[in-house]
């Protein structure tokens, strides 16, 4: 099976990579399980000097590895260039804090002495998506190499040319050789390497059908799972919250990535006193964004990654549309070359349409009117994912109350849901399990180790 780069802005095709056979994918696996053996005796001093290499690589090529992520997939090469900088933030961080994440914790017990340590596993792989390809990856690999592990990456299929920059990103910063390696091989492959003995954990970032299957087959094999899946954040706004402010952030939240992101804005919730004045400055917002060519640096909003993704997006517009949503911007793909979808509200949302319960990976946004503050609270938890959300409101302490009771893993009062290197990220519901980042991500793939002596 061929493996295709295709360049959403044009439609053409970049390049073709043929995929291995599963003959030759087990004989990187084992190379890498090989490479681990070593690895897993380095000292953190020795793990951090690499991987501040790795953050110096990035950015030393900081343009051409976001001109790859924009050809590949669409990004706003502004946003690209974000991205590979964010890349070279974890790596430091992971770097500079893994030996003390890692650390010993003493424990009280019948013995002379006792504690827990924290052990490397072996290989993990990392099952990514398409549409943050570095930083899905990076952050990733920074904890789990930190922590003494190997890494095998099954990167989303339409991004093979980020897949095979980041192991060379490995590579040029001097990691042993196979310690990182990218698999090029399709989703057909992947229970065969959750199978292989040297395989021994899994992550995956991604839908919750993808998630399904990868935790369906790590439990069949006993192997530990993190998912990161989807999600249809809410953007909760109180009667006495900044609009100006919120309306702004709104239009950014929700179109991120070309609105290609799990923890987008999706659904904006607001109470009835100040839904009409929200809904006009939200649109305002969302209609001066610019949209065209990602490698333009005026861009704030490229193209689809794929066709078929973006009509799957239009076929959940029309399909609200036609339940009674309204449409105010946008509604359709633009009559030009490649893969593009304009920024797009909907409003009049309600129960039973594909904008209140579905997650729209694309830049279209669901305007939902309630009475009150309980309300809003009620439709937010009204969804089987669970990811981020936001609460907007000048009553800091309501804020905060309020995000307590909402169903995420992180919710952000006054700003836009991001993921930072210092906080835990990931999920509930159907958005996945396990955590990434901060002390708490590195200690998922370890073997938490207690030691008794007398």
């Amino acid at each position: 099976m061929a493996i295709e780069s295709i360049n959403p802005t044009t439609g053409e095709l970049l390049e073709e990579f043929q995929e291995w056979s599963r003959e030759e994918t087990a004989a990187v696996i084992d190379r890498v399980d090989q490479a681990w053996q070593g690895w897993r005796e380095t000292s953190f001093a020795q793990r951090a000097q690499l991987m501040h290499r790795a953050a110096a690589e990035l950015r030393r090529n900081k343009e051409e590895y976001a001109r790859t992520m924009t050809l590949e997939m669409g990004k706003p090469i502004v946003e690209g260039r974000g991205e590979v900088e964010k890349c070279a933030w974890v790596c430091e961080f992971y770097a500079e804090h893994a030996e003390t994440f890692l650390q010993n914790e003493p424990a009280q017990s019948d013995g002379s002495r006792s504690y827990v340590g924290f052990r490397p596993i072996g290989t993990v792989l990392a099952v990514m998506p398409w549409n943050f390809p570095f930083w899905q990856v990076f952050r990733f690999a920074a904890p789990a190499l930190m922590a003494g592990n190997a890494g095998l990456l099954k990167h989303s299929s339409n991004v093979p040319r980020c897949a095979l920059a980041i192991e060379e990103v490995f590579v040029k910063a001097g990691f042993p050789a196979d310690l990182f390696r990218t698999l090029m091989i399709g989703s057909g492959q992947v229970d065969a390497v959750i199978e292989n003995d040297h395989v021994k954990a899994v992550t995956l970032t991604g839908s919750d059908i993808a998630g399904r299957k990868v935790a369906a087959k790590a439990g069949q094999m006993l192997k530990k799972s993190v998912l990161e899946l989807g999600g249809s954040d809410p953007f909760i706004v109180l009667a006495d919250a900044d609009l100006d402010a919120a309306a702004t952030v709104a239009a950014k939240a929700r179109c991120i990535n070309s609105g290609q992101s799990c923890i987008a804005a999706k659904r904006f919730i607001v109470e009835a006193p100040v839904y009409r004045e929200f809904l006009e400055k939200f649109t305002a917002s969302m209609k001066n964004l610019v949209v065209g060519d990602p490698l333009d640096e005026a861009t704030q909003v490229g193209p689809q990654a794929r066709v078929d993704l973006m009509m799957e997006l239009h076929g959940q517009v029309e399909a609200s549309v036609e339940k009674g949503a309204e449409v105010v911007l946008g509604g359709a793909p633009l009559d030009c070359k490649g893969y593009f979808y304009p920024p797009t509200i909907l409003a009049r949302v309600k129960p039973r349409m594909p904008a209140y319960h579905e997650e729209f990976f694309g830049p279209v946004a669901s305007v939902i009117e309630v009475r009150d503050a309980e309300e809003a609270l009620r439709v937010a938890n009204d969804s089987p994912f669970g990811l981020g959300g936001s609460v907007w409101t000048r009553d800091v302490a309501k804020g905060e109350a309020l995000a307590a009771r909402v169903e995420a893993g992180a919710v952000f009062v006054n700003g836009m849901v991001k993921s930072d290197p210092r906080l835990p990220f990931g999920g509930v519901k159907i958005s996945g399990y396990g955590r990434e980042l901060s002390h708490y991500g590195i200690k998922e793939f370890v073997n938490i180790q207690t030691v008794w002596v007398k």
